[in-house]
Parts: C-alpha cells; structure tokens; sequence
C-alpha cells in the first residue's frame, strides 16, 4: 500500500517504542545532534512559514538546534532527491506536499524517487484548502449562480489555475465533473500572474489555493465563491464549502514531515511525537492562523491513514487527467 511500512518495519516502529518506554528520559528525549529541516520551496512560501514557526518551537524539545534548510528546484523534487541520499546517521526531515509525494510520480516516468520506498512519513503539519473565485465583471456571489451560469454556457467553463500539473489544476477537473462540465484548463505561470488577470477582468474564473486569494478577496478585487475543505478555514469563517454551497466535493493540500527510509523507527516515533506537541501549542496556532495556514494535530498513524486515502482520491484524476509535463 502507498506510504505503508513494511510489516518489519512496523514490528520494529512497535519494538522501538517499547524500548523506549524503559529509556531514561534524557535518552528518549533529545537527539544526538542537529535536525535539518529541508524545504522543497524558495523562502516565504506558505510551506516555507509554517517549516519555521516549527523550527523555533521544535528545537527546545528535542535539546538541538533545528534548521530550516531551503532546496528549491524541480517543483520541490530536488528537496526529496536529497532526502532520499540521507544516511541512516543524519538528522533530516523533508516537509513534502502533495505536488512532489503524489502528483510527480504519476506524471513522471523518472522522478528521481520512490515515495513509497525511500521516505516514511512522519506527521502532518497542516492542511490547506482550494477556491473557486471569479472576478468583477462576472457579478456573481454565490456558487450556485455560477453553475447555473455553467450549465446554460459551458463554453465559459474556463478555468484560470497557477499551472498545469499543479493541484488547482487536477482540482479543477474534480469541479468540472462535479458540476458535469468539461472545463478549460488555463494555466499561468503561477499564483501572481493568475490574480492579476482575474482581478483585471480578462480571466472571469480562476482556482487557487484559499491563501493565494484570500487577501483579493477580503482588498474587494475578486470574489472567492467556495472553498474546498470539509469545514470552513478558521481565518475566513464566512466562506462556504462546496458542500454548503450545494455542490459535493470535498479536497484538500497538505504538508507533512517525511523521513528518508534509512531513519531508525525509534527516531521516527520520537520525532513524530514533539513535532505534534508543537502542533498543540497555542501561539503557533495563533501565528499559523494569521498566515493564512491551516495547522493539523495528527499522529503518525492518523497520518499514514491519511495518505493512504488521499491517493485513492486522487490519482483516478489525475490518471483521466492525461497530464503530462
């Protein structure tokens, strides 16, 4: 199964945590040196924010300095290139995404890694939802309106996204069956260029991450119609889901840690677990929050759950999709 151990390496995760249970504490507690952070994305992103607000919190736990180490390049696959080189003795984590741990595998033939064999997913930090927003000119405020536009003009089912082969764009094809419509595609050369069009007029439609058009939306430039989630964003409790909106479609992006295959399963556990008591405390939610970021409290078998399931929703799409880069 995608992202599962193999029934060894859960007997030896079990083993590790029984052992661990009898350690000193000062031996369960640290680590023996630095962790890395590794980061597939230039600084300032939102998984750039969300990797360092866990940095400053995570290293008092495990009594190290940790790091946040940015290796862009490849749409995020030169970070998991790296992560998969990592020795058994390194300190490394990678916060992957959806775009490198499921998408590029599937559209690639060579991407450079196996997520199923060369990393163990550790927990997951954070979620983030997909909207649907439509410009001015279009003068609508409310999903179903929209469709019922569609319906009755489906050659104006054209959908703006940051690029082809990116979640908004796969995303985008889960509206279209949702909504029994063919959509366009429209790709741009990422979330600037997409707003800039849409807050301009020439792009009516336009699907992005809920962070990359939140700020339009609340400044009156664009209207975001619907969000993604199964539950509405904390920081815009007054947009709809989809499903509120009338339509049943529920998706979502995510972060999480992942550890190369090599990490011994104790280390695992014990980095899975202090990440999560980071995840609990109040002032990084409170900071995640005013980023525009959706912090997640997960264990490390909730997160293996999690993926498991996430493909299965996914990968039909983008399968059907046909994308190739």
């Amino acid at each position: 199964m995608p992202f599962f151990p193999s029934r060894r390496r859960l007997a030896a995760c079990c083993l590790a945590l029984a052992i661990g249970g009898i350690l000193a504490p000062a031996q369960a507690q640290n680590l023996e040196s630095p962790l890395t952070l590794v980061v597939g994305y230039a600084p300032g992103g939102s998984t750039d924010r969300i990797a360092r607000l866990i940095a400053e919190r995570l290293g008092p736990k495990l009594g190290v300095a940790v790091t946040v180490e940015n290796r862009a390049g490849e749409g995020g696959r030169l970070a998991a290139k790296q992560l998969r080189r990592a020795a058994a003795t390194e300190n490394v984590l990678m916060l992957g995404n959806p775009a490198v741990m499921v998408v590029a595998p599937l559209v690639i033939k060579d991407a450079g890694y196996d997520p199923d064999k060369d990393f163990v997913p550790v927990t997951q930090v954070s979620s983030y939802d997909f909207a649907l927003a439509v410009g001015q000119k279009l003068q609508l405020d409310r999903a179903m309106f929209l469709v019922g536009r569609l319906w009755a003009h489906p050659e104006e089912a054209v959908f703006g996204v940051p690029a082809t082969g990116s979640l908004p764009h796969f995303f985008g094809l889960m509206v279209g069956d949702a909504l029994s419509v063919q959509p366009q595609i429209k790709g741009y050369g990422g979330s600037a260029p997409l707003a800039a069009d849409l807050t301009g007029g020439s792009l009516p439609i336009a699907i992005d991450t809920l962070d990359s058009l939140y700020a339009q939306h609340v400044a009156g430039k664009i209207r975001i119609l619907a969000v993604s989630g199964k539950k509405r964003a904390s920081f815009a409790p007054s947009l709809p889901t989809f499903r509120e909106a009338g339509m049943k479609i529920d998706a979502d992006g995510w972060n999480t840690f992942f550890a190369p295959s090599s990490m011994p399963p104790a280390k695992v556990q014990l980095l899975a677990a202090k990440i999560r008591e980071v995840m609990q405390d109040p002032g990084l939610q409170k900071a995640a929050d005013a980023l525009y970021i959706t912090p997640v409290v997960s264990s490390n078998a909730e997160t293996v759950q999690m993926l498991k399931a996430y493909r299965q929703q996914w990968e039909p799409v983008v399968r059907r999709s046909g994308f190739a880069p």
